[in-house]
């Protein structure tokens, strides 16, 4: 359960872990308004739905929603996960977070197939000439690039494994400030996206450590974890300011990996002709650098 406290700097641990089925109901529920559902009209202490509100929505019983959200009740089912899905409001993000949070699994997927090796991952990513493109895995490490990531994101064949992770780059590092135009927005995102990743392969307690470790060192981090978004980077826009090359932008896109839930693609093409000529000068820079 995420606990609020007058200082954030010293907060206990537990305000640092994965948020459970309790506390992102109650989130949720809090964060909903009365009069846009037609419930308003008498004065509330507290803000957002009454549990019993959200019950009637639900067609559930008070004391059982009451309960749930107490940490009380059992496991629900896939039924009562939809009807609360609709009577929350959630997007697809966050009723697939519902659904990992209430049953601690993903859904079935059959046979696993065999996961492809990185070596193979490599040479996919080598032919893309045109893009920026790496893996990464549900801590968000980077394990394999090509060429025009490190040119136009970071140079990650520089860092040591254990610094090699996009968050860590993009919360304790001054290049993303220096070149993101929207590094901001960029970050927000990221960690809402990093929080569904984990919950997707139930790698809650294996990441904690990293997220305490950032909780205390980046104050944005601290910020943006605690506010306890939920959503998918399956696609957008980023735009970057280069040394020597001057702005870029690119558009990009996540695939997952194939037999490898827990590894991912992310593709960056050149919106327009002058970016690819931005992108080809990015390269050319790097390579007489090294």
């Amino acid at each position: 359960m995420i606990k609020k406290s007058p200082s954030r700097r010293n907060a206990p641990d537990d305000a640092r872990v994965l948020e459970n089925l309790p506390a992102f109901l109650r989130r949720c529920r809090e964060r909903l308004d009365p009069t846009v559902l037609g419930l308003g009209g008498h004065r509330r202490r507290t803000p957002g739905l009454r549990r019993e509100e959200v019950a009637q929505r639900a067609n559930a019983s008070v004391t059982w929603y009451t309960w749930l959200e107490q940490g009380r009740e059992g496991t629900p089912s896939a039924d009562m996960l939809d009807r609360l899905s609709r009577a929350l409001l959630l997007s697809s993000d966050e009723r697939e977070h519902l659904f990992l949070l209430a049953q601690q699994r993903p859904p079935a997927i059959g046979r696993a197939p065999v996961e492809p090796s990185i070596a193979k991952l490599q040479a996919v990513l080598d032919s893309l000439r045109g893009a920026a493109a790496f893996i990464k895995n549900h801590r968000w490490d980077v394990l394999a690039w090509n060429e025009g990531a490190l040119a136009v994101l970071t140079d990650y064949a520089a860092m040591p494994p254990d610094e090699c992770n996009i968050l860590e780059i993009l919360f304790c590092r001054p290049e993303p400030r220096e070149r993101m135009q929207t590094w901001e927005t960029d970050a927000r995102a990221a960690v809402a996206a990093f929080r569904r990743d984990v919950a997707r392969v139930g790698a809650g307690d294996e990441v904690q450590p990293m997220i305490n470790s950032l909780w205390s060192r980046s104050e944005c981090f601290r910020r943006f974890w605690d506010e306890g978004a939920v959503a998918s980077l399956a696609d957008g826009r980023k735009v970057a300011m280069l040394p020597r090359v001057g702005r870029i932008i690119l558009d990009y896109n996540a695939f997952d990996v194939e037999g490898a839930p827990h590894l991912s693609m992310v593709v960056y093409n050149p919106v327009s002709d002058s970016d690819r000529a931005a992108l080809d000068a990015a390269i050319s820079v790097f390579r007489s650098a090294g």
